[in-house]
């Protein structure tokens, strides 16, 4: 079973501040995802994103930032109550607003790849895989997280987060 956490930048007055509604939003999206991907609109992670997160909390290390930007990208964002009687079974969905969005992009482009995996890199090894391997794929992460912020905080676009599986 494949699991992802998928952003999608949209305009803020597009949004409603509606489980159901962002549900249906996020799932035609997610249909339409290679398309929106190409058209940089739209990203996600695989399984992983849990472990980009720790990546970026390395930051934490680095400099020491109340604020807390590193949190931004992965799991920034305020969720977005379910109803009453909503489907249990619909995803968690987070909207991070265009400040965090600019925020977030600040964060990506400020910071060193390389720094950060330096001080993250022994807890990210995956078992069975050469660094050099591991490394490509969170420099991957960062590298579409770095360009899907930057073109959403250039447009004030918000990120609407949804966990798939």
């Amino acid at each position: 079973m494949s699991i992802h956490l998928h952003l999608r930048a949209v305009a803020g007055s597009e949004i409603r501040d509606d489980h159901r509604w962002l549900a249906a939003f996020m799932s035609e999206a997610w249909d339409n995802h290679p398309d929106e991907y190409a058209a940089g609109i739209a990203d996600s992670i695989d399984k992983v994103w849990d472990d980009v997160n720790d990546l970026y909390a390395a930051a934490d290390a680095l400099e020491a930032d109340a604020d807390k930007p590193w949190a931004l990208p992965i799991y920034g964002g305020r969720p977005v109550a379910h109803s009453a009687d909503a489907d249990p079974s619909n995803p968690p969905l987070m909207i991070l607003e265009a400040p965090g969005v600019s925020q977030a992009a600040d964060f990506l482009a400020s910071v060193s790849f390389d720094e950060l995996w330096n001080v993250a890199s022994a807890r990210l090894r995956y078992s069975g895989r050469d660094e050099a391997q591991d490394r490509q794929e969170f420099l991957d992460h960062h590298r579409d997280l770095l360009g899907f912020y930057g073109r959403a905080a250039a447009v004030g676009h918000a990120v609407v987060k949804g966990v798939w599986a």
